[in-house]
């Protein structure tokens, strides 16, 4: 699974940092961007702004998703083929 933000559809509630504050963190700006260990994803509607989350995650990520008022949370699942 991965997930983004659009922050131009954040409203900056911090819910999300709430459900799973290993993946969303909020910088200065007020607004909430996606994270993986040790990295930021700051860059808004770039290609550098998709996270993996690691599967101990992804529920409480889904959650953040639904929970989120301003609809910003998007996730993409990852489908693996079998060999």
């Amino acid at each position: 699974m991965r997930v983004w933000i659009d922050q131009d559809l954040c409203t900056g509630d911090g819910l999300c940092l709430d459900h799973c504050p290993d993946v969303f963190v909020q910088l200065e700006d007020g607004i909430a961007y996606v994270a993986e260990p040790d990295l930021v994803l700051n860059d808004p509607g770039g290609g550098g702004s998709l996270a993996r989350v690691h599967p101990r995650n992804e529920q409480a990520v889904i959650h953040a998703a639904l929970d989120c008022p301003g609809e910003c949370i998007f996730i993409e699942v990852v489908q693996v083929r079998a060999a």
